[in-house]
């Protein structure tokens, strides 16, 4: 008798066009329209884009000008977060329904392990079924599923048949899956990572799978790895529910550029005081303050402090942050966007998860 453990059973659960879709089913003159959530201005950049928008090659985190120039038509939403928190509720509370074991991505995706689960179901591709079917009934939203053996491949398979489809990954069939796919469209790999990877021969995951894990760690160093291994459709990372949140961060792109030092300071104050607040409502502590630079280039730069003890209010926060923002002065270009992160957190840690998003703000 074998006393290997059961295949895990993981479903990667996406919703489609998210916000847009809230949009659209709370405001019926919206639907069937090209919709964007998002700033209009010309230092908006969107959140989300309706598939009626998707198909002018309109997406997220395009600025607003770019989408407008591709679809003279798109209406512009401005985003309403504690609608699609609530909506996100709903979806986590179906979630529970059929297992514990959910780690949320974000508020509209997240991994659930149904190797053992609540409905003593054995199919995974049927419960990813009746979860969809059940988000659709209770909150009128279509989502998307992955099913796989691991995260990795699972997260993959979400994207094949979107949106308002599923796709299963069997593990029969998951080291050729990789290896026919395109490394920049790896999930973990973003556009950096990717050209690098293309200056050292590796178009897809064939070419992955024939480095060495010397070869990969010596030039990804901790991803080497993990690389290696979804190379050959392998990933034994585990869902885990009650992931420690790893920072808190605010952020805002400016209407106007910013040249004076002084002027950047007063836009750290409004910065400062949300990420603390927060914190202070959540009873969490933090150690590290990084402040995040992002020129009219579009060029970016990041200082962080780290001390021994907590930082105790909004005004050490503040002090740190301006004077990590004054080493970089006079500015090598005029500013377009701050941006303050919290970091090295101890506190309430069961608050402290993954399915918090970072602050977005709209100030």
């Amino acid at each position: 008798m074998s006393n290997d453990p059961p295949l895990r059973k993981i479903i990667h659960v996406d919703m489609d066009a998210f916000y847009a879709s809230v949009e659209q089913r709370d405001n019926p003159e919206l639907r069937g329209k090209p919709v964007a959530v998002g700033g209009e201005g010309p230092r908006g950049v969107l959140t989300t884009a309706s598939y009626e928008a998707r198909v002018f090659g309109v997406r997220s985190a395009m600025p607003s000008v770019t989408a407008a120039r591709k679809c003279p038509d798109l209406i512009f939403v401005k985003p309403r977060f504690e609608v699609y928190r609530a909506v996100s509720q709903q979806i986590r509370e179906i979630f529970a329904e059929y297992t514990p074991m959910v780690e949320p991505l974000s508020l509209d995706e997240a991994y659930l392990d149904v190797t053992e689960n609540l409905k003593c179901m054995p199919i995974a591709t049927e419960i990813a079924l009746e979860i969809r079917a059940k988000i659709k009934a209770v909150t009128g939203l279509t989502a998307s599923a992955g099913i796989s053996y691991n995260k990795f491949l699972a997260k993959m398979a979400s994207d094949l048949n979107k949106p308002d489809g599923q796709a299963v990954i069997t593990p029969k069939n998951g080291a050729a899956f990789v290896e026919q796919l395109a490394v920049k469209k790896f999930h973990g790999v973003g556009p950096a990572t990717a050209e690098k990877m293309h200056r050292l021969g590796i178009e897809i995951g064939a070419d992955l799978k024939t480095k060495s894990l010397p070869f990969l760690a010596k030039h990804f160093g901790k991803s080497g790895p993990y690389f290696y291994g979804i190379a050959r459709g392998i990933d034994e990372r585990q869902v885990k529910p009650n992931r420690v949140r790893k920072s808190v961060g605010a952020e805002d792109t400016f209407s106007k550029d910013i040249d004076d030092l002084d002027l950047a300071v007063l836009e750290l104050g409004p910065l400062a005081e949300k990420v603390w607040r927060y914190c202070e409502g959540k009873d969490i502590a933090a150690r590290t303050v990084t402040v995040k630079i992002k020129y009219s280039d579009f060029t970016q730069a990041t200082r962080s402090r780290t001390e021994s003890i907590p930082f105790v209010d909004r005004d050490s926060i503040l002090h740190a942050a301006t004077g990590l923002l004054a080493t970089v002065y006079p500015f090598k270009l005029s500013v377009r966007l701050l941006g303050i992160t919290l970091s090295s957190l101890s506190g309430d840690e069961s608050d402290i998860t993954s399915e918090q998003p970072q602050f977005d703000l709209d100030l």
